[in-house]
């Protein structure tokens, strides 16, 4: 059989053969070299001294990151960063390297290895590997524990000037974040609008970081951190309950439990505010690369999905909420602003 398109089947070779890639982008990470030769140039034989790595190995994979752009090598063998490699850097704003690491753990890189599986069985394959759901692995690691709450820091951080100078906040006075971690989301909120309160809900484990967080944004006066099981409750009395990053974790029915609490905390005149990505309900080649990337992220880690707006409004109608608006994209992720209020309460807009 003859390839009618040799470029559709070298397309595929790249595509196919894209798992090198991603991790010589780690093992770049994990050593550090973006941040040593953001310093000076350097040798492969100089970095391999600084980061005990085998030299003419190191400089094997310095070339193949030359390749993609994220190196260069300069007369004498010695490599420098390029701005490509620049947001890999650990010490930079905006830095992506929060972001990737823990997702190149052992144990993820072996669940998605375990696609097949998944796809077959419809469980999610991380629990073969690590004998229970992906969080409980995350906790019993206190490095990788770490580099993932992190990494949600870093998510909340890039969406919450967006929400802040975006989101309709009359008539708030209490912001109360759910699953909010280190309380980078609530942080930036309550920054930009002084006259507000919050509260901080999430695990003794998620929000182990939050009087750092919260005292270096100077909001430490103005926000409870509450540390509790919000499959179990959440505090009464907000005006508004954020919701970032949490249900796409969850299958329909721990998606429920999470709202329903909301709903009975909420006075019938508060809102919900979720923030996560509206997939859409077909895709196609035009379709954010993003979006399915984290589907599949999910299916494999955990019992949650990128949900429709039918969705959506699903979930919110068996919690006794109902969507009210769904605002354009925020941040650099395609989240977006899903608002919701009491079924029984009288229409509001974001």
């Amino acid at each position: 059989m003859t390839i009618s398109d040799p470029m559709a089947a070298a397309n595929l070779y790249r595509l196919a053969f894209g798992f090198i890639p991603a991790q010589m982008i780690h093992v770049a990470g994990r050593l550090g070299l973006p941040d040593l030769l953001a310093r000076q140039g350097l040798t492969a034989g100089e970095l391999a001294e600084r980061t005990g790595a085998h030299a003419p190995s190191l400089r094997r994979l310095l070339r193949g990151l030359a390749s993609l752009g994220l190196v260069e090598e300069a007369e004498g063998g010695v490599f420098r960063l390029t701005p490509a490699g620049t947001p890999l850097r650990a010490d930079v704003p905006g830095s992506v390297r929060p972001m990737l690491m823990p997702y190149f753990d052992q144990a993820i890189w072996a669940a998605w290895g375990r696609l097949l599986d998944t796809v077959r069985t419809g469980e999610p394959s991380v629990e073969s590997v690590t004998g229970g759901p992906v969080f409980a692995h995350f906790a019993s690691e206190p490095g990788l524990a770490a580099e993932f709450h992190a990494a949600m820091a870093v998510s909340a951080g890039a969406e919450a000037s967006a929400i802040a100078q975006l989101y309709d906040f009359t008539g708030v006075d209490t912001v109360v974040d759910v699953g909010g971690g280190s309380g980078a989301l609530l942080a930036g909120v309550l920054g930009h609008h002084p006259r507000l309160r919050g509260v901080l809900v999430d695990t003794p484990t998620g929000v182990s970081g939050a009087p750092g967080t919260l005292a270096s944004a100077g909001v430490s006066d103005r926000c409870e951190i509450s540390a509790r099981d919000f499959f179990e409750s959440v505090p009464a009395g907000g005006d508004l309950y954020v919701i970032k990053s949490v249900l796409h974790d969850w299958d329909d029915e721990r998606c429920v439990r999470i709202l329903r609490n909301c709903r009975l905390a909420m006075k019938d005149t508060a809102r919900v505010l979720i923030v996560e990505i509206v997939a859409p309900a077909a895709m196609d080649a035009a379709t954010d690369p993003f979006l399915p990337v984290s589907d599949l992220n999910l299916l494999v880690l955990t019992r949650g999905r990128e949900r429709t707006e039918e969705e959506f409004a699903r979930v919110l109608g068996a919690a006794g909420l109902r969507l009210t608006r769904i605002g354009d994209p925020v941040g650099f992720n395609g989240y977006r602003m899903i608002e919701a209020a009491p079924a029984a309460a009288g229409s509001g807009d974001a």
